[in-house]
Formats: structure tokens, sequence, C-alpha cells
């Protein structure tokens, strides 16, 4: 998954992180775990710049049986 991180402060972005909340959703639609996941945001991003990033959101292949699928719902980005 690709994001862009805009920084829209007066000052340069120095370090922080990425979280995920990637859904294991059954063959019903029915969501059956969200398995959370974090990673380095992509800094330094200067004041007023954008900064896009590739990400590989993966879960243990245990955790998705057969006739299921994931589903990242949710990203949130904490910065310093």
């Amino acid at each position: 998954m690709t994001l862009a991180f805009r920084n829209t402060g007066g000052t340069a972005v120095a370090s922080g992180a990425v979280a995920f909340e990637t859904h294991i959703i059954g063959a019903l639609g029915i969501d059956w775990a969200t398995i959370d996941s974090t990673q380095p945001l992509p800094a330094p991003i200067v004041a007023g710049g954008t900064k896009n990033h590739t990400y590989t959101v993966c879960v243990d292949s245990w955790r998705v049986p057969l006739g299921m699928h994931i589903d990242t719902q949710k990203v949130t980005a904490t910065w310093k």
C-alpha cells in the first residue's frame, strides 16, 4: 500500500511511526480479527513537504484460512 505523508506544519518531521489495523474478513463478510502492526514513518519530511512511501502489510498465513481475506481499514501516523 502506498501512502502520501504531507507535513502541513512549520517544522520538519524528524521521526515517527505508522500504525496499521488489518482486519481478517470471512467469506460471508464477518470481521473475525484485527491485527495491529507498526512501521517507521519515512522521515525526515520537510515543513510543507510531501513524501510517498510504500508499505507491505502482512499477516501470518495461518490467520487467513481458505476463503478469507485481509483488509487494512485504518492507518494512523504519529510523529516527533
